[in-house]
């Protein structure tokens, strides 16, 4: 075979594994696409369900007229045994412990209803995660014929205050069993999956069964925007420092083709987790989100469709789950050692830090003496205010420096009026600042290290459990906005109401702004800096606050009382003219050396003037 017939074969090898690649390629997206076509398609068939039920509560509808399920002729099944379990009538059963109620259903044994105690819905009324009937639980697998769960009525085999044990059995003497039990004081409901006596029936090569799980979250807050705001949907891969998030507040559907360790579908402070002792192999996930005029008074329709391995061997194969149905308590969900803590959105990792290491140990520790949250706000802000008081100081110092030497400034800017005299200005406004001891960042440095904790604020409170529900002054909940004032209708930007915190925290931010821009030189540039911070900032918190937590909106309030009071005594008894312009005196009489920076701009001044005299002499 000679080298011409070699380099064929070769590129004829490389465009038939190209072709192949590329075919498998568009099959893959082909099949991304269909799954999560199917996920959405399951969240709009839970949510029609959900309109059903409803509709069928206020007697709109009768069964036979549903809208969004088809009553399907019952198919015929070779076992006789699952005939007349499919025949067979349902039945409820409720286990519980202190911290929650749950009810099965023997039809697909599966969660029926899920009530959280200690905890009740914005209009005190018991708090259900999963509303009775709302809820769809189905084990599809093929044993000998396909089985959907779902359609048959189980055994109940045994049952206590916490436990429940349900078997749906098959002629040749094998079955299937659900075993569900609450462990005293846990969130955490374990789940065993059991296939007892199955090998008969199950075929050697079936290796997956899928698990499709529907529910309806209704809503249980306040805010519709803020609660649908932080409802969302994460799932979660082994090793990963934290889990993926999707449907943030808007429709979305997953489709996860690697192992999964875990999902949630999250309302604002309650969540449902499920997580299997092996991971699942892949997974399809989707949530539909409800509008705030729906007459049921839903959130959302969650949708999931995963995909778990299945061995097949004699006697009994059992496949453990966990289901986390509870609050979003950031020490609650680290408990369990598995990242569920992370699903509690305390912003990105330039502010989770601060949250986690400052905000939440400080919270936790002041709400075990003081039951007013209110008061416990007061306090943390107090006490963060004195933390960050070295950089408070060190900018004041700067403005003040600022604001002694603003004359000599204003007769530079005198002297270098035009725009080809920037850089000299610049260069000679630099010397200035050197005697002077000034730092251009000075002033702000210290601002920009404060963000992380205004922005950790931010993302803390609405999503602080502990403030649900709290009262404080006129605020009948912390963790919602509040209103002095309801218009009846939406007003574009506002909302329909009017926060009193909100409207507080503005008027304080105004003046405070007004009393830092006295400080600001009178260069015209600065103008717009002046307006900004003095008006536009104050207006457009306001009607940012205006809709979020009143405890957002109060910390800001209180923050502004706070540094106002700080920089008022900053101003006459800390950092006063005398001192600064000791302090200045000092500074100017030590040696200076140039920065590296001031080098490289002198580089460039003598540069740019000896390109001036160049033109000139042309």
């Amino acid at each position: 075979m000679n080298k011409s017939n070699i380099v064929g074969f070769v590129l004829i090898g490389l465009v038939l594994f190209g072709f192949s690649w590329y075919q498998r390629k568009q099959y893959d997206e082909q099949m991304e696409a269909q799954a999560q076509l199917d996920s959405i398609a399951r969240v709009e068939q839970m949510a029609a369900m959900a309109l059903d039920s409803a509709k069928r509560a206020e007697g709109l509808v009768t069964d036979g007229e549903m809208s969004g399920v088809k009553v399907m002729n019952m198919p015929a099944y070779k076992d006789s045994l699952l005939t007349e379990a499919r025949l067979a009538e349902a039945q409820i059963v409720k286990i519980a412990n202190e911290k929650v109620e749950l009810e099965f259903t023997t039809r697909g044994a599966q969660p029926y209803s899920v009530k959280i105690n200690d905890y009740m819905t914005y209009d005190s009324t018991a708090l259900y995660l999963i509303n009775p009937d709302m809820s769809q639980y189905n084990i599809s697998i093929y044993a000998g014929e396909s089985i959907n769960t779902k359609d048959f009525a189980f055994n109940i085999h045994e049952v206590t205050d916490s436990s429940v044990v349900m078997r749906l059995p098959f002629a040749q003497g094998g079955y299937i069993e659900q075993k569900y039990w609450l462990p005293e004081g846990s969130y955490m409901l374990q789940n065993e999956l059991s296939f007892v006596g199955m090998d008969e029936v199950i075929p050697r090569n079936v290796s997956m069964f899928d698990i499709d799980w529907s529910f309806v979250i209704p809503r249980l807050e306040k805010g519709y925007k803020n609660e649908k705001q932080y409802s969302k949907m994460n799932y979660y891969f082994a090793g990963d420092k934290k889990p993926e998030i999707a449907a943030r507040g808007k429709d979305d559907a997953k489709s996860v083709n690697t192992r999964l360790s875990w999902f949630a579908f999250q309302q604002q402070f309650f969540s449902a987790i499920m997580t299997p002792a092996s991971e699942f192999a892949s997974a399809d996930l989707g949530v539909k989100y409800y509008g705030e005029d729906d007459s049921s008074r839903n959130l959302m329709a969650c949708s999931a469709k995963l995909r778990s391995e299945y061995t097949q061997m004699p006697g009994k194969v059992t496949l453990p789950y966990e289901f986390y149905f509870g609050p979003n308590d950031y020490r609650t969900l680290k408990s369990f050692d598995n990242k569920y803590e992370k699903i509690v959105p305390l912003g990105g990792w330039m502010v989770a830090w601060f949250s986690r290491l400052v905000i939440i140990p400080c919270f936790d520790f002041l709400g075990r003496f003081i039951s007013n949250y209110g008061l416990v706000i007061l306090i943390m802000t107090i006490l963060i205010k004195l933390l960050i008081s070295p950089l408070t100081i060190k900018s004041y110092k700067s403005t003040a420096k600022m604001q002694v030497i603003k004359p000599e400034i204003d007769k530079l800017n005198a002297k270098y009026p035009n725009e080809k005299d920037a850089m000299k200005k610049q260069q000679a406004t630099m010397e200035l600042y050197q005697k002077a001891g000034i730092s251009p960042m000075g002033g702000c440095l210290p601002m920009l290290l404060q963000m992380p904790i205004l922005f950790a604020m931010f993302r803390f409170f609405p999503a602080s459990i502990e403030l649900r529900q709290q009262k404080f002054l006129w605020a009948d909940d912390l963790s919602a906005y509040d209103s002095i004032i309801d218009f009846g209708v939406n007003v574009p930007l506002l909302g329909d109401h009017l926060s009193l915190f909100a409207l507080l925290m503005a008027v304080t931010m105004f003046f405070y702004s007004k009393m830092s821009s006295s400080q600001m030189s009178d260069d015209p540039n600065m103008a717009g800096m002046k307006f900004m911070s003095v008006w536009l900032m104050p207006i457009m918190m306001f009607f940012i606050c205006n809709n979020l937590s009143a405890a957002l909106s109060y910390y800001y309030l209180l923050s502004n009382i706070i540094t106002m009071v700080m920089t008022w005594y900053i101003r006459k008894y800390v950092v006063t003219e005398e001192k600064v312009r000791a302090d200045m005196m000092i500074n100017a009489s030590k040696p200076k050396k140039k920065s590296k920076w001031q080098m490289r701009l002198e580089e460039a001044q003598k540069m740019q003037e000896q390109m001036q005299k160049q033109q000139k002499r042309r």
